[in-house]
């Protein structure tokens, strides 16, 4: 700890024993005699009141009793980057030289200084070499002095300084632009300051891949501000943020391979939209974000929308999904291949748990895996046989018949089994589709040759050459042509 103020003290992050906080007033409190620094707690319970003592609001705090008066000498203000990197590594080379200069000293003067040079190369050497560094919870405060991060480590790939002091993206910066091949970088759990306008946004991260702003108190609109300066980010963590509103990013995040979005309450599903058009998005995650509903309104039923182009895992675990609605849009996204959707209401919904497992692949024609297990073709057919039998009266009922030209089911039951149709034909052998076209085109079924074209292969046609298998044998889906010759 130290007891020398920062002539900057107002805004800075301070450790207290083991408690982190904000300082947010530096003066006189009187009655009482010298400086005292007001800070607003992180944990509200360590403090007694809102910055307010004896009728005078020195400072505000955002929870009632959340702040207090310290004096400050009980303030850790932290160290900069390389300190405590080296104390984290067992490399600081001011205490090793001492300390081998203290056991040296009976053999003379000539070997002490020797043994220091050499401590002083070799820990040098040893920065040098350091690819990935963690110094989380090391009361990281700022870089230091100029340029040595990028003198002194120069070939830092990865950097956790999650849980430090940092108190602004000015002071992340600082550090992070000296890192010149820096890949990922983990700020999670500082009470970062983000920049109010692109005007103070100075420095790109070029080749940084992921980022994690997890419990940082960032706002998608800060997001979107500080985006332009990770040009090549492919996953970005963002769990625990208070984000309720999001907006379309605009030439930025065009990179993004991953987002999370986890504990932060979004307004409702309608957000999604904004960021439903993310080029290469391919896994979001959106656990406990109070969401119970999905639409993509481009399209209906039996066809792909073209938001999410190339989503392939979607997580919403511990939300207040109900409807199978949501799952039925589900099938909707052209590339979705894993499923997490654990702890919502509608898992409940039927007795045995493995009856909605087994609805869900029914459900969502593409999905290879479900809450992390493997869906195997066996598991597939089994389920979709069982949910043609199990709603096979309500289909009847609706107007459905195995003969096409009576095969008229009602909106209500296509909106609430919008695959069932395509189930139905997919169980259809190649003979019985001969059958069918027979009776439209008038053409033996003996000079009709079929194939199919699918929608994730252009250009490549898959002949439909074995009259006894069903069209499910050839994993025919929505969105793929068939195509008749004779």
């Amino acid at each position: 700890m130290t007891s020398s103020v920062p002539s900057d003290v107002v805004g800075r992050r301070i450790l207290c024993d083991t408690e982190y906080a904000t300082v947010r007033y530096a003066g006189s409190v009187p009655p009482t005699t010298g400086l005292w620094l007001g800070v607003e707690w992180d944990n509200p319970q360590r403090g007694k009141h809102n910055g307010n003592h004896e009728g005078v609001q020195y400072f505000k705090c955002d929870h009632p009793t959340g702040g207090s008066f310290i004096r400050p000498n009980k303030a850790n203000f932290g160290v900069d980057f390389l300190i405590a990197v080296k104390n984290r590594y067992g490399l600081n080379v001011e205490q090793d030289v001492e300390r081998e200069t203290e056991n040296a000293l009976v053999i003379g003067k000539k070997t002490v200084e020797l043994v220091g040079f050499d401590s002083v190369i070799e820990q040098q050497s040893q920065l040098n070499k350091l690819v990935d560094i963690s110094v989380r919870e090391c009361a990281v405060s700022h870089a230091g002095q100029k340029e040595e991060i990028s003198r002194t480590c120069p070939n830092i790939r990865s950097i956790n300084l999650s849980k430090n002091l940092l108190p602004s993206w000015e002071k992340v910066t600082d550090i992070a632009c000296q890192v010149q091949n820096l890949e990922s970088l983990d700020l999670s759990e500082n009470k970062i300051k983000f920049p109010s306008d692109s005007a103070s946004i100075t420095c790109t991260l070029s080749k940084l891949r992921v980022l994690a702003l997890n419990r940082t108190g960032i706002t998608w609109a800060e997001v979107l501000l500080c985006a332009p300066g990770w040009p090549a980010l492919e996953e970005l963590y963002l769990a625990s943020n208070d984000i309720t509103v999001l907006e379309r990013p605009i030439n930025v995040l065009q990179t993004l391979k991953l987002l999370d979005l986890s504990n932060n309450q979004l307004i409702d599903g309608s957000q999604l939209h904004l960021i439903a058009y993310l080029p290469r998005l391919e896994q979001l995650i959106l656990s406990n974000t109070g969401i119970s509903s999905i639409h993509f309104p481009d399209v209906g039923f039996g066809c792909k929308t073209k938001m999410f182009p190339l989503l392939q895992r979607l997580v919403v675990d511990d939300n207040k999904i109900l409807q199978w609605s949501f799952i039925n849009e589900l099938d909707k996204l052209q590339c979705l291949q894993s499923l997490h959707c654990q702890n919502n209401p509608l898992m409940g919904t039927e007795k045995n748990p493995e009856t909605v497992r087994q609805l869900i692949i029914a459900k969502i024609g593409q999905l290879k895996f479900l809450n992390k297990s493997e869906i195997f073709p066996d598991e597939r057919k089994g389920a979709e046989l069982d949910y043609r039998k199990m709603f096979g009266n309500d289909w009847i009922m609706a107007g459905g018949n195995q003969n096409p030209d009576k095969n008229r089911p009602n909106e209500e039951f296509l909106a609430a089994h919008p695959r069932y149709q395509l189930l139905c034909l997919n169980s259809m052998t190649i003979q019985k589709v001969k059958g069918l076209l027979y009776r439209l085109l008038k053409i033996p079924g003996s000079e009709l040759k079929l194939s199919y074209e699918s929608s994730k292969m252009e250009g490549k046609e898959i002949e439909l050459e074995n009259d006894l298998k069903p069209l499910q044998f050839y994993s025919i889906e929505n969105g793929d042509s068939l195509l008749v010759r004779w």
